[in-house]
C-alpha cells in the first residue's frame, strides 16, 4: 500500500552514480591466494593451475546471467 502511495505521489529517487573505473582489479594487480574445488572435488589453487609464465585471469560479465 505504501509503495502504491509513493508511486501515485510521483516520488522519484535519483540513481546513485558509480565510478566503474574503480570497480574490481586493475591490470597488473596481484590476486590474493584462492582455491576452489573442481568437478572431481579436488582443490585447485591459483598456484596449482599456473603455467611456467604465470596465469592470466579473464573476467567475463554477461547480460544473460
Amino acid at each position: 500500500m505504501c509503495l502504491v502511495s509513493l508511486l501515485a505521489a510521483g516520488t522519484v529517487v535519483p540513481a546513485q552514480q558509480v565510478d566503474v573505473t574503480k570497480l574490481g582489479p586493475r591490470v597488473g594487480d596481484r590476486v590474493p591466494a584462492l582455491g576452489l574445488t573442481d568437478h572431481r572435488g579436488r582443490l585447485q589453487t591459483l598456484r596449482s593451475v599456473a603455467g611456467p609464465k604465470g596465469t592470466m585471469l579473464v573476467f567475463f560479465r554477461s547480460a544473460d546471467w
